[in-house]
């Protein structure tokens, strides 16, 4: 059955529920990369529309779309010069109602990716803070005096290289800016910074958004101070949130981001969510070195975000058993009261098929693990295809990340290509004229419509899996217990209202015995893997999974 074939024959109503993202599956769509529909060879809001009956296909409740605002797209969207506007190259706001209205229609929420910590340098916001210090904006972005020998008030760094500060000769002193320069940092110390961001806010929430992913959400709040970073131990440096070959992961960032401060300003966020219905909000929190802590402290309680993620599964470290046993165990340590979103891919890092080097059969365990952990979770655009990362040429690179730091470094345009829809049609059904980055080649055999008639593709896999977690509210909801863990195994209990789950995940390419806990167990043969024999010690195949029940 194809995708246009599986959608109901009437739309589903989006019944009130204020609880719809606890153990959400959320889609991730990077819009330039999803579906052109003017043949300009970038992907735009209509091109969602056209595209969302697939959206709908894969059972998923919620689209989250990259940033469609007014930019001169320096950094691709994050680079924001009108917060209520759409960018031209993606259409108009009432292209953007229709996004809307047609999820709607199909029983989709919508998220949007707010980006509230930087603005673009062309923001009119920031032009007329830079004319001089004592204007009515001047006090908006972060300025510091030079010290006296004329360097930067500290040390803080980019995460895109070089310092966080940047001369600027009109008002003659440096700004703020943790990624691009032309991306200078707000001034959350300032009240009406917050007030007017919170207004940003309501401006899409009235619109008919259903929450808010926030970008950058630790980087709001500075040091008043602007005391200097310590070094980090060497030991403790990792690639979680910049790469190796940049120094900015050689700092302990308790200065520059992730300030105490912050958590009034989500609060009153929370407020603005609170006056509209069904509502959500995650933040992405950029911390290698205290990421689950922040996760924990951003999402306490109700009155604050009502999840947030992290980069403990973005990173290049292989997720064996034991890994993903720490993480787990360390975020119900934590964070018992919390609600995690967990995510193996997203438009910033490796595609995690060629990150962690996965056959097909892996790539579909890895799925299954990911869809049975406590939380809700995120999908990247074209990972339902098993995609790779594709490989860019210097002369086609168009992240300034990736030329900064090109060998060793080659940015992120490779998990950035356009979405392979027909393996028959020129730029693989994305657009009808050269697309913004280079269709890769090798996405051609995988594209949807090879993959959609398929019972054993990747995509239906997919379709399979998500169907069976939404038909079992201890998959959505339940605790969340591991029971047992090494390098190439992984099982956990889930439990919920009377119903225990047993899930067990073979992460390896040799069958093995496993024992199930004690009890009468049912194997839900409704899971897209092999059926095991229980009555006897189970012996579980491969890249292959188990779930069974137990009623308690």
């Amino acid at each position: 059955m194809s995708f246009v074939e599986a959608l109901p024959t009437e739309n589903p109503v989006l019944a009130p529920d204020p609880d719809w993202w606890r153990g959400a599956v959320i889609y991730q769509i990077y819009p330039r990369s999803f579906q052109d529909s003017n043949g300009d060879g970038i992907g735009d809001l209509q091109g969602i529309v056209q595209r969302l009956p697939y959206v709908s296909s894969l059972g998923v409740d919620a689209i989250w779309i990259s940033p469609f605002f007014t930019s001169p797209m320096l950094d691709y969207g994050y680079d924001v010069s009108d917060y209520k506007n759409v960018d031209p190259m993606f259409g108009s706001l009432a292209d953007f109602d229709r996004v809307i209205e047609r999820a709607h229609e199909l029983g989709i929420r919508v998220i949007i990716d707010l980006v509230l910590s930087h603005t673009s340098d062309q923001h009119p916001w920031f032009t007329e803070s830079r004319v001089s210090r004592d204007n009515a904006k001047a006090d908006w972005y972060v300025w510091a005096d030079a010290k006296a020998d004329g360097t930067p008030p500290n040390n803080w760094l980019s995460i895109f290289g070089g310092s966080a500060w940047e001369w600027d000769t009109q008002r003659m002193q440096y700004y703020l800016h943790n990624f691009l320069r032309e991306q200078p940092d707000l001034n959350f110390h300032n009240s009406s910074v917050q007030n007017a961001l919170l207004d940003v806010a309501r401006f899409w929430l009235e619109r008919g958004v259903d929450g808010f992913r926030l970008d950058t959400v630790n980087f709001y709040v500075h040091d008043q101070e602007l005391r200097d970073n310590p070094a980090l131990e060497r030991e403790k440096v990792n690639d979680a949130i910049a790469p190796s070959v940049n120094p900015y992961t050689w700092q302990n960032h308790v200065f520059s981001k992730s300030r105490p401060e912050n958590i009034d300003f989500l609060r009153k966020l929370r407020g603005v969510l609170n006056e509209f219905k069904d509502t959500t909000s995650v933040g992405e929190v950029g911390d290698d070195q205290r990421g689950l802590e922040i996760q924990a402290e951003y999402t306490s309680g109700n009155d604050l975000l009502h999840m947030c993620y992290g980069f403990d599964f973005l990173s290049s470290a292989y997720p064996t058993g034991s890994r993903i046993a720490g993480v787990l165990n360390d975020f119900n340590a934590q964070a018992s009261d919390s609600w995690a979103c967990w995510a193996f891919s997203n438009h910033d890092v490796t595609r995690h098929t060629t990150r962690w080097h996965l056959s097909e059969d892996a790539h579909k365990v890895y799925l299954a693990l990911l869809l049975s952990m406590k939380g809700s979770v995120c999908l990247y655009q074209g990972e339902e295809l098993g995609l790779s990362e594709a490989d860019i040429a210097f002369e086609d690179l168009q992240d300034p990340y990736g030329i900064k730091f090109w060998p060793k470094f080659k940015g992120r345009d490779g998990c950035r290509t356009p979405m392979a829809w027909s393996s028959n049609a020129d730029n693989a059904g994305f657009s009808t004229s050269r697309a913004w980055l280079p269709v890769a080649s090798e996405h051609m055999a995988r594209a949807a419509d090879v993959q959609d008639t398929e019972p054993s593709s990747v995509l239906n896999f997919y379709r399979n899996m998500i169907g069976f977690r939404k038909g079992f509210e201890v998959l959505l909801k339940g605790s969340l217990e591991v029971v047992e863990a090494s390098e190439e195994f992984f099982a956990i209990v889930r439990e919920f209202e009377g119903l225990r789950m047993y899930c067990a995940f073979n992460l390896s390419d040799a069958a093995r015995q496993i024992s199930l806990p004690k009890g009468v167990w049912t194997v839900e043969d409704t899971a897209p893997f092999e059926i095991q024999d229980v009555a006897k010690a189970p012996t579980l195949p491969a890249w292959q999974a188990l779930f069974a029940t137990q009623r308690i």
